[in-house]
């Protein structure tokens, strides 16, 4: 039976969102200008209860006594095209990491610098939305049609831009920090890294694409990491959801296919955690991130300002 997510991170983010949302605002007034929207960056390992943080910041955000018009766009939803995956996995078809959406390659960077730019300049513009459920579970876009339209005329222009998803944030490496990363998973001890299991040549192509995502990640005026005290917990609160899924639906995935799933995203997080943890903003930007470390049981153990 799946384990109840807790809500005990609202009570330290929203301070922390406050706070810097004022010293955002405060720096552009200081120069006589008009502050642009806020966009805080939201980062969870896989079922650590990111959507319900989500959820609650929102709701918090938009009610007074903020009354902070807030819009959530998720990684998610900058999935490729169908179509345009499937282009992808036949052009890379010797690369596991790309046979399926999830990794960096397999985001559609030009349809979000540009929902970005619109949100940025208070332009009138639809948010994406991707469902999972096409074709047999690979996915597609939504039609267009039901994307939620923003910034319209008449309406309060959106202040607060929360951009979630379980890679947002990360940093590309050079390549010589990736290749030595895979050298030691290699010969590590077997069974407890999925990097090593991969050719270098695969986590390089992921990399060279993550590079594209800083567009999206410079844009961010603040970063909220919701660290596990073993990033492996991963595979246990997927097994949960699926569990939970099974109980209420009848349906979901197999124990061997959540691990399978899972193990498509593991390298990321081997590759990527540590300048989470160490921060992605640069010098003389310290205080801009807060990093939740939760247990096993999805709760708060301890908080860092960074």
């Amino acid at each position: 039976m799946a384990s109840h997510i807790v809500d005990d991170k609202s009570e330290h983010c929203i301070p922390f969102i406050l706070e810097r949302l004022s010293a955002h605002r405060e720096n552009y007034l200081l120069q006589g200008q008009r502050p642009p929207p806020f966009f805080l960056g939201l980062n969870g390992v896989q079922g650590a209860g990111k959507t319900t943080l989500v959820n609650t910041l929102c709701k918090t955000l938009r009610s007074p006594p903020h009354s902070l018009p807030t819009v959530v766009l998720s990684i998610d939803d900058l999935y490729l095209s169908h179509t345009a995956q499937v282009a992808l996995a036949r052009s890379e078809r010797d690369n596991p990491l790309v046979q399926h959406r999830g990794q960096p390659s397999t985001h559609d960077l030009e349809l979000g610098t540009s929902v970005f730019a619109a949100l940025q300049a208070r332009r009138t513009v639809k948010i994406p939305v991707y469902d999972k459920s096409q074709f047999n579970g690979q996915g597609d876009r939504a039609d267009e049609s039901t994307w939620e339209e923003v910034n319209r005329s008449g309406d309060s222009s959106i202040d607060v831009v929360v951009f979630e998803g379980w890679c947002v944030g990360f940093r590309p490496l050079s390549d010589s920090d990736v290749e030595e990363k895979w050298n030691k998973a290699r010969h590590g001890p077997l069974g407890t890294t999925q990097l090593g299991k991969h050719r270098l040549q695969d986590l390089l192509f992921v990399n060279a694409a993550l590079r594209g995502h800083d567009t999206l990640t410079n844009s961010l005026h603040a970063f909220i990491h919701i660290d596990a005290e073993d990033t492996k917990f991963v595979y246990e609160w997927r097994l949960e959801q699926e569990a939970a899924l099974h109980a209420s639906k009848g349906t979901g995935m197999t124990d061997e296919q959540v691990v399978s799933f899972v193990n498509g995203y593991y390298p990321a997080y081997e590759l990527y955690t540590a300048t989470l943890r160490n921060g992605i903003f640069g010098p003389g930007e310290a205080g801009r991130q807060l990093r939740l470390v939760v247990g096993r049981d999805r709760r708060v153990t301890s908080t860092e300002r960074i």
